[in-house]
């Protein structure tokens, strides 16, 4: 497996929205077309990869990660197989991608928290984020994924570990430190296992796979029980 680090794809998607939004006018009336050939082969070529990366997850699920071949998910995609290693190395590439695109982002705003705002509020939020962006989408079942087949690939774990739990871990972490300074916690307990916060929504998750048929949970009613419990139990 190659570098553990995740590429800033979302940046380059944001880049190419404004390129395909802009419309320049053409250097020479002789040839327009030319203007727009650059910018549809980039639309096209990632829609081509956005969809490969939706079957890759898809086959991932269905038949786990060792199971899946390149095969299954070009078939899935509707694209040729050639096409996927145009994009990715190989699976742990696509796995890499999954990861970068649909968590680390979510990530990204649990680093960034308005300032100045209670501890309850905002962990209301990031649970509202979670049961919106997370356990009600195909994100949930990333998370789901990397629980099934952690043990067996341990690179994948590691760098779903590396680039979404450590880094979700130090961000809440901060968040409660700083609370704890403002005085909205009575010790230390949380700061020092900031995994308490999450807990049930790791619950819910493996929940939604194995017993949501037979009784379905309330999961956001229970991640505002979660946080009754938290914070009322930990006020000074």
């Amino acid at each position: 497996m190659r570098s553990m680090r995740p590429r800033g794809r979302g940046t380059g998607r944001r880049a190419l929205r404004r390129l395909l939004d802009a419309r320049p006018t053409p250097v020479s009336k002789a040839k327009p077309q030319r203007k727009k050939e650059a910018p549809n082969r980039a639309a096209k070529s990632e829609a081509r990869r956005e969809a490969i990366v939706k079957a890759a997850l898809a086959e991932f699920c269905a038949r786990g990660f060792a199971a899946t071949r390149i095969d299954d998910v070009a078939a899935r995609a509707g694209v040729a197989k050639g096409t996927i290693y145009l994009h990715f190395e190989d699976k742990e590439a696509l796995f890499r991608e999954i990861v970068t695109t649909m968590l680390v982002p979510l990530v990204s705003v649990l680093e960034t928290p308005p300032p100045d705002i209670p501890l309850r509020e905002v962990l209301g939020r990031f649970f509202d984020l979670f049961v919106e962006e997370i356990y009600s989408t195909d994100r949930r079942n990333v998370i789901r994924l990397v629980m099934t087949e952690g043990q067996r690939f341990p690179g994948l774990a590691e760098f779903h570990y590396r680039n979404v739990v450590a880094r979700a871990i130090a961000a809440m972490r901060a968040l409660l430190t700083r609370a704890q300074a403002r005085g909205e916690l009575k010790d230390d307990t949380l700061i020092r296992f900031p995994q308490l916060i999450v807990a049930p929504a790791m619950v819910a998750i493996v929940w939604s796979g194995l017993f949501d048929r037979f009784a379905p949970l309330d999961v956001a009613a229970m991640m505002r029980a979660h946080l009754d419990l938290l914070l009322d139990g930990g006020a000074p």
